[in-house]
């Protein structure tokens, strides 16, 4: 037996059966309107996050960047959390995009596409464009639009350089020039360093690009140290000098007091080599005890005896850190990853839980792998780590357990109760949905269309001159 069918107004059969189920037609308006609805709450979620950014409120939380602290805090995937974090800082330059996005006739996936390529001069025309287009046409068009408007700058040719310079606050500062190509090749080096070789997302932990800029993530600021110091570290092996190829930290007494070695008898003037305060690179800059102890966990130490002329008095057989085969099993048991609660690096130091400096031994149970930041934090801060049934537990210095995961709070149902949007179940849905995508005319018609405004700028500039 036939069912009785209606045609709704979307062209769909919608059956009237006997169970008193949602028909089609209203399903469908409900799931576009919701579809607005949520567009328009990411909107407002997105400028929160730009606005949590710019103050750094997640440096209180102890986490790397503000993508760290949306991971760990809002349970969102590592890359989500730094596409999201891309996509409000950028939001926060392009207001007529950000407004189509704010009234839930963008959805998220074409306001993040179209903040690629989007600059204020641009948005209104790109805008314009991507309003009938699906979201997979205009990454389409997106992606062909970074391809035709890359531009072969000719000084990049001629001016290949490396600078360094020691800032005013101590810190380390270096710029690179080079021409594309052999920056290609600098660049693989350091993804295959960081292992991120199939991956090369281009940002990490927040840290995304800003327009026109080439910013990568820390994770190959790391991927370059490692080559370094993996080149020092050869070197040091077969080297009839090794401390050629070591940077050498001086560390005074009172900040590192290693088990077994003599005290200075003589009191020292502060600056003395022999002043137990002391703490300094060779030949560089001061740095601080939280520093130097941190330096000490997996480094070689030696100790060296002065007077107060700062003459070298006696000196110490150097103290390995964790071999080889010790470090792997921490990673192992770590998972390769960063311990602090929230962070997924995989770019660790081996920690002494009980400081070797205070007698901690080298071994296993008294090893854990932390993130360069957060190795720092947990020295700085005093944090504790403790050893449990389940694994170890970081706490605070007062004792406050840091959560693995916090959980969310819960809210309202009514999404619309969170932005300010007038929305339909025709907001969401673009005019002309549907028609295929001219590639090669849309792309054209864009840069036309710059071209044609930039010649009325430009007659309009002359004509008031």
């Amino acid at each position: 037996m036939i069912e009785s069918v209606e045609l709704t107004s979307a062209g769909t059969l919608a059956s009237e059966d006997a169970e008193g189920g949602v028909p089609l037609a209203a399903l469908e308006t409900e799931i576009c309107e919701l579809a607005g609805h949520l567009a328009a709450a990411t909107c407002r979620f997105l400028r929160l996050i730009a606005d949590f950014d710019e103050r750094r409120g997640w440096a209180s939380w102890e986490q790397r960047s503000c993508s760290a602290w949306l991971a760990w805090k809002c349970q969102v995937a590592p890359g989500t959390a730094r596409e999201y974090v891309r996509v409000a800082r950028a939001l926060q330059v392009l207001p007529l995009i950000e407004a189509e996005f704010a009234a839930g006739r963008m959805s998220y996936a074409k306001a993040r596409a179209l903040t690629r390529i989007a600059t204020p001069e641009t948005e209104a025309g790109l805008a314009d464009l991507a309003g009938p287009m699906t979201a997979a046409q205009l990454e389409r068009f997106v992606a062909a639009h970074r391809r035709v408007s890359s531009v072969d700058d000719e000084r990049t040719r001629i001016m290949r350089r490396l600078t360094w310079r020691t800032e005013e606050d101590g810190q380390f500062s270096m710029s690179v020039r080079l021409p594309a190509e052999e920056g290609a090749v600098l660049l693989q080096a350091l993804r295959a360093a960081a292992g991120d070789v199939e991956h090369p997302h281009g940002y990490h932990s927040g840290d995304e690009p800003t327009s026109g800029a080439a910013q990568e993530p820390a994770g190959l600021l790391d991927a370059l140290l490692q080559l370094a110091s993996g080149y020092l570290a050869g070197k040091v092996a077969t080297a009839s000098n090794p401390d050629i190829y070591q940077v050498i930290v001086h560390v005074g007494m009172d900040v590192f007091d290693e088990a077994g070695a003599p005290a200075a008898t003589d009191a020292a003037a502060v600056g003395d080599p022999a002043d137990p305060a002391r703490c300094h690179l060779q030949d560089g800059p001061a740095i601080s005890p939280v520093t130097a102890r941190r330096l000490a966990c997996q480094s070689m130490v030696s100790w060296m005896l002065h007077d107060r002329r700062g003459n070298v008095l006696d000196v110490g057989r150097r103290q390995r850190r964790p071999p080889p085969a010790l470090r792997r099993a921490v990673l192992e048991r770590d998972g390769y990853r960063c311990e602090h609660p929230g962070c997924n690096s995989r770019k660790v130091d081996i920690h002494h839980i009980v400081p070797w400096a205070l007698g901690g031994k080298t071994r296993l149970k008294n090893l854990i792998g932390f993130c360069e930041p957060h190795h720092i934090i947990v020295h700085e801060r005093g944090y504790q780590v403790v050893a449990t049934e389940n694994g170890f537990e970081l706490r605070q210095a007062d004792g406050t357990l840091v959560p693995a995961s916090p959980e969310l709070p819960g809210g309202s149902d009514d999404v619309s109760a969170r932005h300010d949007a007038t929305v339909t179940a025709e907001t969401i849905i673009p005019v002309g949905l549907g028609e295929p995508l001219n590639l090669h005319e849309t792309i054209w018609a864009c840069f036309a269309n710059a071209r044609v405004r930039a010649e009325r700028r430009e007659a309009a500039t002359a004509h008031a001159a």
